[in-house]
């Protein structure tokens, strides 16, 4: 049985399987700040079809993961690494996992190859909650809030994630990762 994980960097959010919220449908969110100022994560599993060199002309050729992270400021890139022997300046939210850095130090080191595609996943936008708005959510059973790796965020699955995130909390949660979207498709 999963006990009650409070949110902090570097725990997941997995959204209860009939949210409202289109943003957020089943979603996996990675928290990356919990604090009375509020809190902030990217959406894992929203992934994009646009391409690096679509948002930043001019950029090395690099076929990244790009997710959509959330609803707040859609016009700017955020990312998150495994690599911070590359990219000096990141904040470790997770073992193994760095928000940020040095862009131009990643851009570079993506132009010689040396950057992996699992090394990476770069994100339009955010998550934001204002402060409380995250843990009134949680005791509205909106969120469930679990522990993740390093390996789920980066070779993850994007299509599969919400329902594997499930899968991962155990039996009492089990049954919810096969519920229909729409409860009227049953």
């Amino acid at each position: 049985m999963l006990s009650k994980i409070a949110p902090t960097a570097g725990k997941i959010l997995i959204s209860e399987p009939f949210m409202l919220d289109p943003q957020f449908r089943r979603s996996v969110v990675l928290l990356v700040e919990h604090a009375e100022q509020g809190s902030v994560g990217f959406v894992l599993n929203q992934e994009t079809e646009v391409t690096i060199t679509d948002i930043i002309p001019g950029f090395p050729m690099f076929d990244a993961r790009i997710c959509i992270g959330g609803p707040v400021e859609t016009d700017t890139l955020h990312f998150i690494h495994k690599i911070p022997n590359l990219v000096e300046g990141g904040v470790e939210v997770a073992e193994g996992v760095y928000w940020g850095g040095d862009f131009d130090q990643l851009r570079e080191h993506i132009a010689i190859g040396i950057v992996k595609l699992e090394d990476v996943v770069f994100f339009l936008g955010y998550s934001g909650w204002s402060p409380n708005q995250l843990n009134e959510e949680l005791t509205q059973n909106a969120w469930i809030v679990a522990p993740t790796q390093s390996s789920d965020i980066f070779n993850e699955d994007h299509e599969n994630f919400w329902k594997n995130a499930v899968l991962k909390l155990g039996n009492k949660y089990a049954h919810i990762a096969n519920f229909p979207e729409n409860p009227m498709w049953n």
